[in-house]
């Protein structure tokens, strides 16, 4: 068998957080006097916090201290987290938990690969988080996606080498950096912007066991 680990990203993947970092980003932009929208939004997949805060100043022409900068992603994340506070397994993907059910019973370990410092306790939240074998977030890693450095501390605390692992992204830098690891990379979302991928499906819920074991 060639796939014995699935590395999945969580935010736009397994459930759609995306949409509460945005509310907290826009927050604190409106406060800074940046316009910030829905495709500026677009331009912080993949990316993590400091990134995202450093593009929206760039965007603003803001220039801040390393004490601003920290001062305001910690006023993003409190906004964020009691945004997400109210998650529960009702806004786990459909599709999600068929799938690591079929994972499962098939002995494929099951991974996550995260830009987020929050995502132990989204999955949490979502009820799913002992069904991984391993969580890599941005809270276990130096360097964001594209840079392969989270998929490849997956894979090592999946104990499964690269070359078997299959990366699951919705960012084009997520993308990158499965294909960076030395994995197989499926994509879901659009195929006119994902480029790099061996598959793209529309939702998480298109994909089947079967998909996999033939990537």
């Amino acid at each position: 068998m060639s796939c014995r680990a699935v590395i999945f990203d969580l935010d736009g993947v397994l459930t759609d957080t995306a949409i509460y970092h945005f509310y907290a980003w826009k927050a604190l932009a409106d406060k800074l006097g940046i316009a910030f929208d829905e495709h500026d939004n677009e331009q912080l997949k993949g990316v993590d916090r400091l990134g995202s805060l450093r593009w929206i100043l760039q965007k603003g022409g803001v220039s801040l201290s390393s004490a601003d900068e920290s001062r305001l992603m910690q006023q993003k994340n409190a906004h964020y987290l009691q945004l997400i506070d109210h998650i529960t397994p009702d806004n786990l993907y459909p599709g999600v938990q068929p799938l690591f059910t079929a994972l499962r019973q098939s002995g494929i370990k099951i991974g996550l690969a995260s830009a987020s410092k929050n995502a132990a306790f989204v999955v949490e939240r979502l009820g799913i988080a002992a069904q991984f074998d391993y969580i890599a977030d941005a809270n276990k890693v130096i360097n964001s996606k594209p840079d392969p450095e989270v998929f490849l501390l997956a894979a090592k605390g999946l104990g499964v080498a690269p070359p078997h692992c299959i990366g699951v992204e919705d960012a084009q830098a997520g993308i990158e950096a499965i294909n960076r690891a030395g994995m197989k990379a499926i994509a879901i979302g659009d195929a006119a912007v994902l480029n790099g991928a061996l598959k793209i499906y529309p939702d998480v819920a298109a994909i089947t066991l079967t998909d996999l074991l033939n990537v």
